[in-house]
């Protein structure tokens, strides 16, 4: 979904599945293999009681079978889709390169990807792309200079301590408005500086800190590391917590840039904002309100010469990639080794594909849709939509816990969700974007400036209702509040994501559960906040609201008592709105399912009922080997739970997979009934 990332996000503004899901097999020595039905049980571990192992009787060959490629953090069915399209879009990217007159898209494309393969030409260069940008930085004189760095950041390589993005007004759905919120950190998360379990992570940091400051000639770059991590950590301390930060009541405070400039002084805001060419006009909102004021004290108390070392620092950073080869090397050891436990970085092709992709999204993206979308799985999945809608539907009329006064804007608000399928119904414009056969760094900067100016043209637009949050070959979906729509990318409909021809049971237990994964976030413990008009409005009675507050606690205690980790357990409230999504998805997967054999009884096949299928296809969407370093890191960061903890702890909940696998007391897994959580 590939805008700038989402200020939003952690309050379900996009919030996304970690994973595509389609019932396959598991990929062996790099391959797909599935059964002629859509379900490979060949892969399973039937010596493993469903009640006490689910994932392993789902997964277990598959699990036994499958070694983490060596450039992975972690190995599932998605990774075999994502090559499979990363190997699409190479195609399309050389067959540009090799007809540049066919279209200015085509030229800038075949060029952008050309000065990333020119490997000879970047490592020559080796820092000197960075000498302009560094230079403006040595030069700084003041806080401002720094604040305008900072500002500048926005359109080109670097960081800023405060973020800033445009989206949908949460109040005015149909107005967009600028976003600030906290950031600034370089490790992954507050708790990466704070808590004793990633003490070795953080000391990695402060020497690849000083590594990267040593290869750009800064001075003592031993002890400008350890100052911008002494000042990076008192802005974690100062910072809220990824729970805190996604309750999206709590993080909109509509606020004029004069009134953040009162409130949180020590940092010019004004020449930040200017740096960063924010509209005098633009409706500026504040997220994380009480941390702005604090990690603003902490910049106006920080001596310059530390606030400049952070800006280099930052700067080479993110550079690092389309840089020469010791910078890249330099890079991947940290973010990927140290933080997510890769052995080996990707093929120079498949980084130069995710740049451009990244950078021309959308031009890619027509031609994928040309080529690997047909107008038959559009229109499949246009009806699975609408039959999963319809289950919601239902289920909501059968509620017994919900007062009808909320009843009323609960149907309303389902009656009046939108749907995209596929692609854009009009593609963005990339005119006025140069890229450069012999300029990689430049081709990086300019993009970035080209897509920041394009955010910015928006907030003083209405909002364009066709606009797409997500390119059409981005193997994902979401869900967006404030339009109250669910959106569905070409990528996640291909084959074998989804196969019109593969059994039912598994389509609706795979991509059924996608599509009730998303609605269902309009009504987790986030969008359940805002109503069909896309307001973010309290439209609960208070009684209903403690009703499903009260079972939104009985499930998240349910995955509190995770522990995918020694010593570390899923977080019950960061994941609780993925959390509800799959639940809910899920129940709807199954009441569409048996909708859909129009009382017909469901086929028996290989020895498995229906709803068996439905569970085991539920299951093998979210196989996953990961390694320690990436799972530690997803346990503190990601809205999303593990993989294995998503494919067995909603089912504990639903009676149709005790029925269908005989779960009973005495089982592992049983929970009484009168213990499970009800919500959807």
């Amino acid at each position: 979904m590939k805008r700038h990332a989402s200020l939003l996000a952690t309050a379900a503004l996009a919030l996304t599945l970690s994973a595509p899901a389609f019932a396959q097999t598991a990929p062996t020595a790099g391959h797909a293999v599935i059964g002629t039905w859509g379900f490979d049980p060949a892969t399973m571990d039937t010596s493993v009681k469903p009640g006490n192992d689910f994932n392993r009787y789902a997964s277990g060959g598959w699990l036994d079978a499958t070694t983490i490629p060596a450039d992975r953090p972690s190995w599932s069915p998605w990774d075999v889709i994502y090559d499979q399209s990363q190997e699409q879009l190479k195609a399309i990217i050389e067959n540009s390169a090799a007809h540049p007159e066919s279209s200015p898209e085509a030229q800038r494309i075949g060029d952008f990807y050309a000065s990333y393969m020119d490997e000879a030409r970047v490592n020559a260069l080796g820092a000197k792309p960075l000498d302009a940008g560094l230079a403006v930085i040595r030069a700084a004189h003041d806080r401002t200079d720094i604040a305008r760095i900072m500002g500048k950041s926005f359109g080109g390589a670097g960081k800023s301590l405060f973020a800033l993005q445009v989206f949908e007004d949460l109040k005015d759905p149909n107005t967009n408005s600028a976003y600030i919120a906290q950031d600034g950190l370089g490790l992954p998360d507050r708790d990466y500086y704070l808590e004793a379990s990633f003490a070795e992570k953080k000391t990695a940091y402060q020497a690849y800190v000083a590594q990267m400051l040593g290869k750009i000639g800064w001075a003592n770059p031993e002890q400008a590391a350890a100052n911008i991590v002494a000042f990076e950590t008192k802005v974690a301390e100062k910072s809220w917590t990824k729970v805190e930060s996604r309750q999206m009541d709590k993080i909109y405070n509509p606020m004029t840039l004069s009134e953040v400039a009162a409130y949180a002084p020590g940092f010019d805001w004004a020449a930040w904002a200017e740096a960063a060419n924010l509209p005098a006009a633009a409706h500026t909102v504040v997220n994380e309100k009480t941390a702005l004021p604090e990690i603003a004290a902490i910049f106006g108390a920080t001596d310059l010469d530390t606030l400049k070392a952070y800006a280099a620092f930052h700067f080479t950073d993110q550079a690092a990639g389309v840089l020469s080869q010791d910078f890249v090397d330099a890079s991947f050891a940290f973010h990927g080794t140290v933080l997510n436990g890769v052995a080996q970085n990707r093929p120079r092709w498949n980084r130069a594909v995710r740049t451009v992709n990244g950078s021309l999204g959308e031009a890619l993206g027509k031609e994928y849709v040309r080529l690997h979308f047909p107008a038959s799985s559009k229109t499949a999945m246009e009806a699975l939509v609408q039959n999963l809608l319809a289950a919601m539907t239902e289920r909501l009329k059968r509620l017994d816990w919900m007062s009808p006064e909320t009843k009323e804007q609960a149907l309303y608000k389902i009656a009046h969700f939108g749907v995209k399928v596929g692609y854009p119904d009009e593609w963005r414009s990339y005119d006025g974007l140069e890229i450069r056969k012999d300029d990689l760094f430049g081709n990086t900067e300019r993009a970035a400036a080209f897509e920041w100016a394009f955010q910015l043209s928006n907030t003083t637009k209405p909002v364009n209702p066709r606009e797409w949050g997500m390119t059409p070959q981005t193997l994902n979906a979401y869900y967006n509040p404030p339009r109250n729509e669910i959106v569905f990318p070409a990528a996640i409909l291909q084959a074998p994501f989804f196969d019109p021809n593969a059994d039912m049971a598994v389509n609706y237990g795979g991509i059924g559960a996608v599509i009730g994964h998303e609605i269902t976030h309009g009504f987790d413990d986030q969008g359940r906040k805002v109503d069909g008009d896309g307001v973010l409005r309290d439209w609960w009675t208070a009684e209903d609201a403690a009703k499903f507050e009260a079972q939104a606690r009985i499930f998240g205690a349910e995955y509190d008592a995770t522990f995918p980790l020694p010593g570390m357990h899923v977080n019950g409230d960061l994941t609780m709105g993925e959390n509800i999504a799959d639940f809910g998805g899920l129940l709807m997967a199954l009441d569409a399912y048996h909708l859909s054999l129009n009382g017909k009884p469901a086929p028996v096949i290989n020895g498995l009922t229906g709803d068996q299928r439905l569970f085991l296809g539920w299951a093998q969407v979210w196989r996953e080997k990961a390694r320690e370093a990436a799972l530690q890191q997803q346990l503190a960061t990601d809205p999303h739970s593990p993989a294995e903890v998503r494919a067995t702890v909603p089912i504990r909940n639903i009676q149709a997979w005790y029925d269908a696998f005989g779960v009973k007391p005495g089982d592992e897994k049983y929970i009484a009934p009168a213990d499970r959580a009800v919500i959807w």
